[in-house]
């Protein structure tokens, strides 16, 4: 058996529910609590919600590690330094 991908370690399961608290979109509240389900020490079937494959819950997981627990947050490689951007 292959192993799981690992979520990157400069976020853990509270800080992930604590953000999924705090915001306004369902999208985003299901992918974060998700996610924090899976640094509890839960696996990718436990994460999925409803209709949710685990070939979703490994692309969250995939979009999460590259670009961080914001809906609308660019991949860290594609930012541009501010001087680039104008």
């Amino acid at each position: 058996m292959r192993s799981g991908i690992s979520l990157r370690d400069d976020f853990d399961g509270e800080v992930l529910r604590r953000l999924a608290r705090q915001t306004k979109d369902a999208a985003q509240v299901r992918r974060l609590s998700a996610l924090a389900s899976i640094y509890h020490g839960g696996t990718r079937s436990d994460a999925r919600l409803g209709n949710v494959t685990l070939q979703i819950v490994r692309d969250w997981v995939m979009r999460f590690n590259e670009r961080g627990p914001k809906k609308d947050s660019p991949p860290q490689w594609r930012r541009l330094p501010p001087e680039q951007s104008e």
